[in-house]
């Protein structure tokens, strides 16, 4: 018999990026009394690695639990970006409700739209909290507004369209009903999940059922599968069977290790638990995200969301230029293969396929996702290539090319609106819509191919001053919208090794913007800079002033060098173009030429144009 389990909450805070989620949940974790009154406690407590935490995202989801005049709530924190979407998409499986986090200011963002989507897809409640109320700017009613709005595009039901809203602000600690109200904790917060997220339900003397929405992975006991009971009891030492909806002929005996529950940040070990509540799994070896434990008696598979296939990819290649291995600790294909294939323990979004003993196509969600993977590998100590980031082609039916496509929504200052159209426009995209916002703005939505995207960002900071807000969606595949150039100038290139010199740096800064200050090392191949013309440049920034008996005014003038364009990670994947490659080490990145004769390099230029001619007339 069906029964609901009314002492325990099980909900997920959702947001666009940056909205607050992280900050909210850590004056949750507070304000219930998680920490000791002396514990040292950092902001962003969720944000564990340390790229979450210099970048101010959530990468990963996670799993939290507090306790409230005696309900457990359950809180999993989730990503706000797009190319983080796997990662929302499964979590919601194992909640009954979410709490929605939209900035006071900003409104309802694309992220915010798909978010709630996915939630109300799975006919989830909805609180919403309006977060930053104590910005100076802060517009909280008309927000409000265009929630609502947003719920009724989005086909919410009328108990979705009823939801509570609460006003906030996380980094002040305090939650409100009324923003006016001078309430100074988050009660108000905790007694609308509590009273408005429904209690999880299910048949406590059933088989057992348990759906696996997220993969944790530890060096000491493995893989850990974490997931909501459905029905029945899970005990440790029961033997269980796996079975698989999307695999219909996987049925696997296994037997349960170990078994946690959640309280504040840490896992406690217990012996069994029942409906509604969420669990981590240890033990089962080759355990997978989607995979139900169920009795091996009666097995039956719980139903899921299959995750959203890649749609970018990228090589990863052992660094065979003339500076390799002197700088990254693992620098072999081994290491670089068994980390990668370590990576899919835990990111189901990703993919990883052996082109070959020294190459690897790595495929993801988007760029953000792919240079996340490669700065924390550079930070272990990993020195490797990568090559430009390219869209996954797929064929239909009548085997006509399609491209995935995105849809972007561009909030720019109303003199930059122009130029954003015409930049996004010779990338193959198609404006559908423009509606001027607050404060000066106006937001542009965009219809583009994700190749369109790819070396924009940097183009669009620069075009909008800094001012610019660019979100994408994934919208789905569509027919191949033709050729486009990625980049209309070319590189400076070092035409001989060695040490980069004044003099050389010198006589080479007139070309263009170059990367690199003297006493750099360089080799023949290497990108040191941007030309200001559409060709590659060849220079000698090795190359000594000959030293002569003869005095000139003008001799002993110093040089006055220009400061080199430093590039973060992001910017030297958008600059790298399709014949180049990244080098990446623990300490440089260094952008080159995938051929680095240049005598060879011009055959192969010569050669692919003649191919591209043969393929125009054929």
């Amino acid at each position: 018999m069906r029964t609901k389990r009314e002492d325990i909450r099980n909900v997920a805070i959702i947001a666009h990026v940056d909205h607050g989620k992280t900050t909210l949940v850590d004056q949750l974790l507070r304000q219930s009394g998680v920490f000791r009154a002396n514990q040292e406690l950092v902001d962003r407590v969720m944000d564990s690695n340390d790229i979450e935490r210099e970048r101010g995202i959530t990468i990963l989801s996670k799993n939290t639990a507090v306790n409230y005049n005696g309900t457990k709530i359950n809180i999993i924190d989730t990503p706000g970006h797009a190319d983080f979407g796997g990662e929302v998409e499964r979590v919601l499986k194992m909640v009954n409700g979410v709490v929605l986090v939209v900035d006071a200011f900003e409104g309802t963002m694309p992220q915010t739209r798909f978010v709630l989507r996915k939630a109300l897809e799975l006919s989830l409640d909805v609180v919403v909290c309006v977060n930053k109320c104590d910005r100076p700017e802060a517009r909280p009613d008309e927000v409000v507004d265009e929630v609502l709005e947003l719920l009724m595009d989005l086909d919410a039901n009328e108990r979705q369209l009823e939801c509570p809203f609460v006003f906030a602000s996380a980094r002040s600690g305090w939650a409100r009903n009324d923003v006016n109200d001078g309430n100074m904790d988050m009660k108000p917060l905790f007694e609308a999940i509590v009273n408005h997220i429904p209690a999880p339900e299910g048949d406590p003397e059933a088989d057992t059922q348990l759906l696996i929405s997220t993969i944790d992975y530890n060096e000491y006991v493995g893989r850990i599968g974490v997931g909501k009971v459905d029905n029945g009891t899970i005990r440790v030492n029961q033997e269980c069977a796996i079975v698989n909806h999307h695999e219909p002929d996987k049925l696997r005996k296994v037997k349960i290790g170990k078994l946690y529950e959640f309280e504040g940040l840490n896992r406690v070990e217990v012996k069994e638990a029942g409906i509604g509540s969420i669990v981590a799994i240890s033990g089962i070896s080759d355990i997978h995200i989607g995979d139900t434990i169920t009795s091996p008696e009666h097995p039956e598979s719980i139903p899921f969301q299959k995750i959203s296939e890649p749609t970018i990819s990228m090589n990863f290649m052992v660094n065979d230029s003339p500076l390799a291995g002197q700088e990254g600790t693992y620098v072999t294909s081994r290491h670089i293969r068994e980390r990668l294939f370590k990576e899919l323990n835990t990111d189901v979004s990703l993919r990883v396929e052996e082109l070959n003993p020294d190459c690897f196509k790595v495929s993801g969600r988007g760029e953000l996702h792919l240079s996340v993977l490669i700065e924390n590998m550079r930070r272990e100590g990993y020195e490797f290539a990568v090559s430009k980031a390219e869209v996954i082609y797929h064929y239909d039916e009548r085997n006509k090319k399609q491209e995935p496509m995105e849809i972007a929504y561009v909030d720019v200052p109303d003199e930059f609106s122009g130029a954003v159209i015409q930049k996004l426009s010779g990338r193959k995209g198609e404006l559908v819509g423009m509606t001027p916002i607050h404060g000066g703005y106006t937001r542009l939505e965009f219809n583009i191919p994700s190749r369109g995207l790819i070396g924009y960002r940097g183009e669009f900071m620069t075009d909008t001053k800094g001012n610019g807000i660019l979100n994408t969606e994934f919208e789905g595949y569509g027919p191949y919208k033709g050729d486009m150039f990625y980049r209309k100038t070319g590189s400076i290139i070092a035409y001989e090794s060695g040490e980069s010199i004044t003099y050389g740096l010198f006589q080479a800064q007139d070309r263009g913007a170059l990367f690199i200050g003297p006493g750099v090392k360089v080799y023949a191949g290497m990108v040191i800079g941007q030309s200001g013309k559409s060709e590659d440049v060849e220079v000698n920034v090795c190359k000594t002033k000959k030293l002569t008996n003869t005095r000139s005014s003008s001799a002993d003038e110093a040089l006055k060098l220009v400061p080199p364009k430093i590039m973060s990670l992001e910017q030297c994947l958008e600059f790298i173009d399709t014949d180049e490659l990244l080098e990446v080490t623990p300490e440089n990145l260094r952008i080159r030429k995938k051929i680095l004769d240049p005598m060879l390099r011009k055959r192969d230029m010569i050669r692919q144009k003649q191919l591209a001619a043969n393929a125009a007339q054929g």
